[in-house]
């Protein structure tokens, strides 16, 4: 039954506010009791003082004559109210008047009084009256009991005392109908504010569910399609919006791999295509000339190179992907490696009549994947080498900045197209036909995506800093160290 979340909202809420209304209730209804209390001792308290100015007047009166009990029976008729009941009792505390016998003595309330005057409460009070100046007090009964005052003062030089005992049942009869009230309105109300904030649930999280039935349709094959935000502004809209968010992402994860997928097979079928072509030449004809099968074996054998190097691409990346490649960690000096690798290059640059310098500007000693470092450098030669037209110049410098060291890399190629710039670190990605995969020097366009995870792995960046007609510059900044590596396998 609560399985929902609406449903639990409106459980959570009725319940809170049951308790609230409870808690106001009991509150509200105590504090009107005290009050009933408090405004019933002031008005036995002013009946008390308006009673005894009676009274002394009466027995101040010469032409009334009866002595005391006449002035007490005289103000007692002017100020007797029904459900009162007003007494003079002595300093030994019995009863020398009371407002009980000005009524017949069948009337309910005076049956009432008398019984409570009977009682051990009202003797008890009594007694607490005649050692207190002004006393208060409930005296249980019948209907609620009474309310008792009781004041000392002095008449005919004696010490009397006035008692005043006020029904209860009218305000008890009140306090009922409150608890009544209280009774049906607050499971009244709970019920109400539950229907309501079921309904209100259920409408604000209308939202909630479209979008659940949206997620629940989208899969691969429609990838794009997105979550409807109905307020960006709201809790609900911000959800949807970062959903969409990682959609996209998705999306273009999606998309890069199948991609990769397919440009990989693009790329394997070629070889794949020259090497059964090849071998199904050399099959075709029972007898061939010892040239002729070199020849052939000559262009399996460099297809077979070409396959194993794009093979070799393809799981160093697989590998970098997974986050399983691990950096083997060493000392040596950068400035050294970058010299090492011009010279291991310096015969392809040769063959092209190329001028292929370094220049170093001071000691560059680093802690790092020295295997790793150098493949990105000879990736980056042999693509400055094989793009720079015969005559041309490659030229490596490395120096230090307050990050690391810095590496770079300027060729006097033809430089990349502008609107191709920002895709030249995608895998296979190939600018035009001179960087295509034709020939002995054509790659499958996975070098610079190396380079780039092996500038990543090591907390460091590769940027195409310049391309234009008169060259390209790429630069490579690491840090002194990579031993904090968050990740030192997969690129970002």
């Amino acid at each position: 039954m609560f399985d929902t979340l609406r449903a639990r909202l409106t459980l959570w809420y009725s319940v809170v506010l049951a308790l609230l209304l409870l808690l106001f209730s009991l509150t509200g209804y105590f504090l009107f009791s005290r009050a009933a209390i408090h405004r019933t001792d002031a008005d036995l308290a002013e009946l008390a003082s308006s009673f005894l100015v009676t009274f002394q007047d009466e027995l101040k009166d010469p032409d009334k004559p009866g002595g005391l009990q006449a002035a007490a029976r005289q103000a007692m008729l002017e100020h007797h109210v029904r459900g009162d009941v007003l007494l003079l009792v002595d300093a030994a505390g019995k009863i020398a008047s009371s407002s009980a016998d000005l009524v017949p003595s069948s009337a309910p309330a005076n049956s009432t009084a008398s019984r409570v005057l009977a009682s051990r409460g009202f003797q008890r009070f009594l007694a607490e009256a005649s050692q207190s100046d002004r006393t208060y007090q409930t005296i249980a009964g019948e209907k609620g009991g009474f309310r008792a005052y009781a004041t000392r003062f002095s008449a005919a030089g004696q010490t009397w005392g006035l008692v005043i005992l006020r029904s209860l049942h009218p305000q008890q009869e009140m306090l009922e109908q409150i608890r009544v009230a209280f009774a049906w309105l607050i499971p009244l109300g709970v019920l109400l504010a539950g229907c309501g904030g079921y309904f209100l649930g259920r409408r604000s999280l209308a939202p909630v569910a479209a979008m659940g039935q949206q997620a629940e349709r989208i899969g691969a094959a429609n990838l794009h399609e997105r979550l409807v935000v109905r307020n960006a502004n709201d809790e609900l809209g911000r959800l949807a919006q970062t959903f969409n968010e990682l959609l996209d992402r998705l999306d273009r994860s999606f998309e890069r791999q199948r991609r990769f997928i397919s440009d990989a097979s693009h790329e394997l079928r070629t070889p794949v295509s020259i090497l059964r072509g090849e071998a199904e030449v050399a099959l075709s004809q029972p007898s061939r000339s010892p040239e002729e099968y070199r020849e052939s074996l000559a262009v399996l054998h460099e297809e077979a190179q070409r396959l194993a190097r794009i093979v070799e691409d393809l799981f160093t990346l697989t590998r970098a992907d997974a986050g399983e490649y691990q950096l083997a960690q060493r000392d040596f000096y950068l400035d050294e490696l970058a010299a090492d690798c011009v010279r291991a290059t310096r015969a392809l640059a040769q063959a092209k009549n190329i001028t292929l310098a370094a220049v170093t500007m001071e000691e560059m000693p680093v802690r790092a994947d020295e295997d790793l470092l150098r493949r990105m450098i000879l990736n980056l030669l042999d693509n400055a080498i094989k793009y720079t037209p015969a005559g041309g110049n490659v030229a490596v410098t490395c120096g230090s900045v307050p990050e690391g060291y810095e590496l770079s890399v300027t060729d006097s190629g033809p430089g990349i197209p502008a609107e191709m710039q920002s895709r030249v670190f995608e895998r296979f990605f190939r600018a035009d036909r001179a960087r295509s995969r034709s020939g002995a020097d054509g790659g499958a366009g996975l070098g610079l995506a190396i380079a780039r995870w092996i500038a990543e792995a090591h907390l460091g960046r590769i940027e195409l800093v310049r391309s234009d007609p008169t060259g390209s510059r790429f630069t490579v900044r690491i840090p002194a160290s990579s031993e904090g590596s968050p990740f030192p396998g997969a690129p970002r």
